[in-house]
């Protein structure tokens, strides 16, 4: 299916690995010019490399969003080529901690992260939107938003204002021809989450191959309707039809790619 991104130009944040790096890949191979952004140099171009080594388009924005010069450096490498059509707001990490050691700094840390340098880009990069008459804002959200659980209080409610923004954003949006949207995860199988489960693995008595610890981290921790975790192309699948022109008519929602994790009909 052709989603008709020939021309656009999408900026990825936090797509030098992971969740960020599959759907930077899958925008391009549908025809967009991807701009890569990352904090580390040789990652963030490597990732550039392949996508161009596999007929895409690709550039490279460097810098830490977490700040206010760096996301005005992310912002204006974007632009060089030209405008951004697709913001995708990716960029965003988690610390294993809970209400003892999630200490008030390390909640100010992960709102800056999670959730301020979403801001900063939208605020950079939207107007033009606006101005042109077309437009995506996606962000990257997560069940725990919705269903939050004990641990990692600070990245719980980092999630719930990625959601919330996201729908004052849309409102604010209303006849503009942009849209803001979020795709919502669930567990996903991305290289880091494979070796903290293979840590964990003789904790819980997983097993040892990999085919084990998936259905006993599955059973134990994130059950779902599907039997398994996620696949990075599958966010990136559903971040790309929401770039996507036959999304016109969506805005201000929650798509959840969970395998049915959040149990809830709205």
């Amino acid at each position: 299916m052709d989603l008709n991104l020939n021309g656009k130009r999408a900026l990825v944040t936090g797509s030098s690995a992971g969740l960020g790096e599959a759907i930077a890949k899958l925008l391009a191979a549908e025809g967009a010019t991807v701009v890569v952004h990352g904090r580390d140099a040789n990652r963030t171009h490597t990732v550039a490399a392949a996508i161009k080594a596999a007929g895409g388009a690709a550039e490279v924005a460097l810098g830490d969003l977490a700040t206010d010069e760096g996301a005005d450096a992310v912002a204006a490498q974007a632009r060089k080529g030209g405008e951004i059509d697709i913001l995708v707001n990716n960029a965003g990490y988690y610390h294993h901690l809970n209400w003892t050691t999630a200490l008030p700094e390390t909640w100010v840390e992960t709102y800056q992260v999670n959730v301020v340098s979403a801001v900063r880009m939208i605020q950079r990069l939207v107007p033009n939107m606006r101005e042109r008459g077309w437009g995506r804002v996606i962000q990257i959200g997560g069940g725990l938003a919705g269903q939050p659980v004990p641990m990692q209080p600070d990245y719980n409610a980092s999630l719930a204002a990625r959601h919330n923004l996201a729908v004052s954003l849309a409102r604010d949006l209303k006849d503009t021809g942009v849209t803001s949207n979020v795709v919502a995860p669930g567990a996903i199988l991305v290289p880091a989450v494979r070796q903290l489960l293979e840590a964990i693995a003789p904790k819980f008595g997983w097993g040892e191959s990999w085919e084990e610890i998936e259905q006993g981290c599955v059973r134990d921790l994130v059950p779902n309707d599907v039997g398994r975790l996620g696949r990075p192309d599958e966010i990136a699948g559903a971040v790309a039809y929401l770039s996507s022109p036959f999304a016109d008519y969506i805005s201000g929602a929650t798509i959840r790619v969970d395998g049915g994790t959040i149990r809830s009909a709205f």
